[in-house]
């Protein structure tokens, strides 16, 4: 029954789809049809009507934009974006003692994309622009009168206040967020790595090569890798999330419960844990578990043990170790957090229960885990999906090590996708690998962000609670 559904659902998609591209298209030749000269100039130059009927700040905007993108585009990356196909034939060579460069691979992908996001936004201006004629003629047309470069200028700061709000960060998500992301997305498909370095040496596209060395389980493949790397990821993240969680609600409920004294003493004592910075804490237990450490150099002393215990050198001492240290971390966070729902939660509830008869553990069961798993639904999916990507906890405590058995790429044993990926561009250089385990990141946070979203309470019942 789902497949069926789904069906007729892409179906009207496509078909909405091109419906408006349709629609859009008519509009276009329409107004080419029945506009003025204004309006058909307006066409090639951006914002002649508008100047011509006295709209000159619109004229001048679209006009600058216009002029903007085509020197961008012809004046600078059309030399990019001509190379983008191949990203660049001609290597970089030496002369005797003098160097000649040639093409480079890295800006012409760069540049490249960045021309080609150009073109798009002028064909998007240029859309803009025949429909802000074709309203302006209309509007002529109708007998009623235009607004005036007054109206134009104030409603930047009224009607259309949420376009000048939004039009920087926009622009800096654009750059700083979208454009590394398909930068990142397109090194996966080219051999950029260490014997491929811009700008001594070219790198090319070489299609799904790397995405089929990452699941190859081979000599040469990472597939063996990769899986062992992802079910730590995803057992960390379990671990780390759900451990801290309960335990978090178990203190808060333990300093809450009637008869506890000095409850802020307590509070007070967790939140330190917060203020000394992780960084610092992190590096200092990494030394404090080593081999020479404080703690193996405390109990060969009183004789508890023969040998230092290798916390960092065992995969699983490492791992174990780890996840403790984070229940020390996150811990504080979850009380806080329990601490103000729990006193959210109606009295009038455990004083019905109790007269009904029930236990401590029901109460828990039926009244306080509902409400708390209702609110903090959410929260609980952001630290599932933060853990994924947790790079400090485990770089500052492990660095990713031990490295034991036939792992590859730099990898180890606690080494999460993040690290890994750290790993392999800062130490090996292999862009196009570490580019393939970014997306490989996406789609697996993605993924369980996706499904356990849908089954999060607050989201499948949203009245339940109200």
């Amino acid at each position: 029954m789902a497949n069926k559904k789904s069906g007729p659902k892409k179906k009207n998609a496509l078909a909405n789809f091109f419906s408006i591209l349709v629609s859009d298209l008519k509009e276009i030749g329409v107004t080419f049809k029945e506009g003025d000269f204004k309006t058909r100039i307006s066409f090639l130059i951006f914002g002649f009507g508008s100047l011509l009927r006295g709209l000159w700040l619109r004229g001048l905007a679209l006009l600058a934009v216009e002029a903007g993108l085509l020197y961008f585009v012809f004046g600078f990356g059309w030399n990019y974006l001509s190379k983008l196909s191949t990203l660049g034939t001609i290597a970089t060579s030496k002369k005797g003692r003098k160097t000649v460069y040639g093409d480079n691979s890295f800006l012409i992908l760069l540049f490249g994309l960045l021309t080609l996001f150009a073109v798009i936004a002028f064909i998007t201006v240029w859309r803009i622009n025949v429909r802000i004629n074709r309203t302006e003629q209309l509007i002529l047309k109708n007998g009623r009168k235009l607004p005036t470069n007054k109206d134009d200028f104030l409603s930047l700061f009224d009607s259309n206040f949420d376009k000048t709000l939004l039009a920087l960060p926009v622009i800096g998500i654009f750059v700083f967020t979208v454009l590394p992301i398909i930068f990142m997305i397109c090194v996966a498909f080219t051999n950029y790595d260490a014997n491929h370095q811009p700008p001594s040496n070219l790198f090319t596209w070489v299609g799904l090569e790397n995405f089929h060395q990452l699941f190859s389980f081979g000599s040469a493949g990472f597939g063996s890798t990769f899986v062992s790397v992802l079910i730590w990821t995803l057992l960390w993240a379990l671990f780390a999330t759900f451990i801290d969680y309960f335990l978090g609600i178990a203190v808060a409920m333990l300093i809450n419960k009637k008869g506890i004294r000095f409850k802020k003493l307590w509070r007070t004592i967790l939140v330190v844990t917060i203020a000394v910075p992780q960084f610092v804490s992190l590096l200092y237990v990494s030394k404090l578990f080593a081999r020479d450490g404080l703690i193996n150099g405390y109990l060969l002393k009183i004789g508890a043990i023969t040998s230092a215990i290798p916390f960092w050198e065992n995969a699983v001492l490492a791992k174990i170790t780890i996840v403790v240290v984070n229940i020390w971390i996150g811990i504080p966070y979850m009380m806080l957090i329990a601490t103000g729902l729990l006193m959210n939660i109606p009295e009038d509830l455990y004083e019905s229960a109790r007269i009904d008869g029930a236990t401590p553990w029901q109460m828990f069961r039926h009244i306080t885990m509902p409400y708390m798993l209702f609110v903090t639904g959410p929260f609980l999916l952001t630290q599932y999906t933060g853990n994924l990507n947790n790079f400090n906890v485990i770089f500052l405590l492990s660095q990713g090590g031990p490295k034991t058995g036939n792992l590859v790429g730099g990898a180890g044993r606690t080494d999460l996708l993040i690290t890994w990926l750290y790993k392999m561009t800062i130490n090996d250089t292999n862009y196009r690998m570490a580019a393939v385990i970014g997306i490989m990141v996406f789609i697996v946070t993605a993924g369980v962000s996706l499904v356990v979203y849908n089954l999060l309470p607050s989201v499948k019942d949203e009245e339940g609670f109200q």
